[in-house]
This record gives structure tokens, sequence and C-alpha cells, in this order.
């Protein structure tokens, strides 16, 4: 199924761009991978190849070891973002979302052992399963929006943007500093802890607040 950008349910006239992501920016899952909690945030990105559609089917990789499941809150880019100031974030911002960040942790752990790049555990194509957006004004508060996982109907995953270490429009203005944000891109701003393995026929389900919901099966 291939991916386009929708907010309420609208096709957007916007491309499908990179989407920007930060490692360990909640505290508690930086610890349960035994990983330190960084002073400054942690940047990578996924190509627009990596992005499909939240829903459905949500294919993983075979013979890969293990793919994990990392809920995060997504963030639509609607202006362009350079050197950009926290306010100059918040008005470019078009809308919020969810978004799976799907990692091979097996292939991870080897590189990061080898200190070499993750990219092929974090970029592979379909790497970026991404909702539907709401519009920005529809999230009351979006500094402290609860979100979360539910796989096979118990809860996996669950945090509030109130616990990233660096938090949303700060982290936004850090990542332009670096990379130049277009219209159509997306950011993802880092997950909460209780991340574990998927497995073939798990039905996930995701929450952000109470005003969007989104399911997939794994195969």
């Amino acid at each position: 199924m291939s991916y386009q950008h929708l907010l309420n349910g609208e096709k957007l006239n916007l491309p499908v761009g990179k989407v920007v992501c930060v490692g360990r920016n909640y505290a508690e899952h930086a610890k349960e991978l035994n990983n330190p909690v960084p002073s400054s945030p942690i940047l990578f990105i996924k190509p627009s190849t990596a992005v499909v559609p939240f829903a459905g089917e949500i294919c993983i990789p075979k013979d890969q070891g293990s793919c994990h499941h990392e809920l995060e809150m997504s963030v639509l880019i609607g202006k362009p973002l350079q050197h950009a100031s926290e306010t100059d974030v918040k008005n470019a911002i078009l809308g919020f979302g969810l978004g799976l960040d799907l990692t091979l942790r097996d292939l991870q752990s080897k590189l990061k052992e080898k200190s070499h790049p993750w990219e092929v555990a974090k970029s592979f194509d379909g790497a970026c399963p991404l909702s539907e957006f709401v519009p920005a004004v529809a999230v009351k508060d979006p500094l402290d929006t609860p979100l979360s996982l539910h796989v096979n109907g118990v809860c996996r995953q669950q945090g509030t943007t109130r616990d990233m270490i660096t938090p949303l429009y700060a982290l936004i203005a850090y990542m332009s500093q670096f990379f130049t944000l277009l219209p159509g891109d997306v950011v993802l701003t880092g997950t909460p802890a209780g991340v574990a393995a998927l497995q073939v026929g798990d039905l996930l389900q995701a929450n952000l607040g109470d005003g969007l919901t989104c399911s997939a099966t794994v195969v």
C-alpha cells in the first residue's frame, strides 16, 4: 500500500519527504536498552522510501533478527524551517500523528559494536509506518499529550510527550540547525519505554490523546 499524507482523512498536495528522528528522547527508554541518557539530541534520518501507512498490514523483514516497535508522536511540517526559533516551529507545524520507528535490534546492536552507522537497521524500506495526521490546532497541548501502543490487546508502550528530554519545539528547532525541514517532511519525536519485538500476526493499536487511533496487523 503506497503512502500519502492525510490530514483529517483528506489527501494533501504535499510530497512525502524525509523523516528526521531522535534517539533516546525519553529517559526510561534509554535505560531499558542500557544506553546512557544523551546530553544533546541524537539525530538520524529515514528516507521517504521507508514510509508506509500505519494501517492494514505492516510488513517486517524476514531473517534479519528481531524487529522492535518504537511508537512515537509524529509531526508534519507545513513550512520551511532552517535555523528556526521555537516560535517558527510552532507556526510551521501542520499536523500531529503517530509513527513507528521500526528497528532491526539485533542488527543494530552488531553495527553499534563495530562503531558502524545503523541506517540499515533503521531506514530500510517500510521502516516508518505513519498514521494520518490531525490538524495541529486539534491537539490541546502538544507538550503534554499521551500516546500508547497496544499489541494483541495488551498495553505495551504508554507515555506522554511531557517526558521528552528535549521538548517538542526545542527539538525541532535544534534539528533545523542541521537539516532544512521542508513541507511534507516529518519529525519523529522519540519513544517511551516498552519497546519489544514484533511477531507475525500481532495486532497493533496506537492512540494519540483522545483524537487519533490507528491499527494494523504485522505480516
